[in-house]
């Protein structure tokens, strides 16, 4: 039997674990996905030597930069982006080991998003400066939209903080992407702190969030006329490019 699974800490909120177990049963699939709940990346190796039919994991926080030095390999996006969550394991003769990263989430953002896009949208505003972040970034300058990271402090010449989003640059960048767990239940009553009231129809505002199924960010977006979407067709979408990647 093939063992498949996810490493992070905590995993108290695991997607992955319920969708690729019912897709074994329902496919007929012989196969097993199992949380590997591990306090420290150091103890990641361990997880690969004690098990023998593991062929894939998925990375979770706070692992996805962490557990790169462990790796052999990065494809091309990945190595870009700087944060893994899809390894290949590749077993080797002589009980030999090849782990090799790759990040869906730039798949399955930009697919999710790109159905949506105007000849408007040319720039947006990445809310959250995590690995998540990343790779939002660059599957955005993948589809030729240009960049801005917000962050409440000043943390590098290509970033905005919060009091620096002038009626100015929310005009010019009509893509808003939270990237960041604020408004993440259970504290749905929070959403990142942006001028709500300079928000337009010509908007579109996309959250990584679907725990709620409608944010309050996508909620003060809806009331100004901007179309909204939430992460959940993403987060479907990058467990399918997970499933290929272990198996192409």
């Amino acid at each position: 039997m093939e063992k498949y699974g996810l490493i992070g800490y905590p995993l108290r909120h695991s997607f992955s674990i319920g969708y690729f177990n019912e897709k074994f049963k329902s496919e007929g699939i012989d196969a097993e996905y199992v949380n590997f709940e591990i306090p420290s990346i150091n103890n990641f190796m361990e997880v690969i030597e004690e098990n023998p039919n593991l062929c894939g994991l998925n990375v979770t926080i706070p692992y996805k930069e962490q557990v790169i030095p462990f790796l052999d390999e990065l494809d091309r996006d990945t190595a870009k982006i700087g944060a893994v969550n899809v390894i290949k394991i590749i077993r080797q003769p002589k009980g030999k080991v090849k782990l090799v990263g790759y990040n869906s989430d730039i798949i399955g953002f930009s697919q999710s998003i790109q159905p949506l896009l105007q000849p408007h949208h040319k720039k947006a505003l990445i809310l959250g400066t995590g690995g998540a972040s990343k790779a939002v970034y660059h599957g955005l300058k993948n589809l030729g939209i240009e960049s801005v990271f917000v962050s409440r402090t000043h943390k590098a010449d290509n970033m905005l903080t919060y009091e620096e989003l002038t009626p100015e640059i929310m005009a010019e960048h009509t893509i808003i992407v939270n990237t960041t767990p604020v408004g993440m239940f259970p504290k749905v009553d929070f959403c990142p702190n942006i001028p709500y009231n300079l928000v337009t129809p010509n908007h579109l505002l996309y959250d990584l969030l679907y725990n709620p199924n409608v944010t309050l960010f996508m909620k003060k977006g809806e009331a100004q006329g901007a179309v909204v979407k939430n992460g959940l067709e993403m987060l479907l979408l990058q467990a399918f490019a997970a499933w290929e990647i272990w198996h192409k």
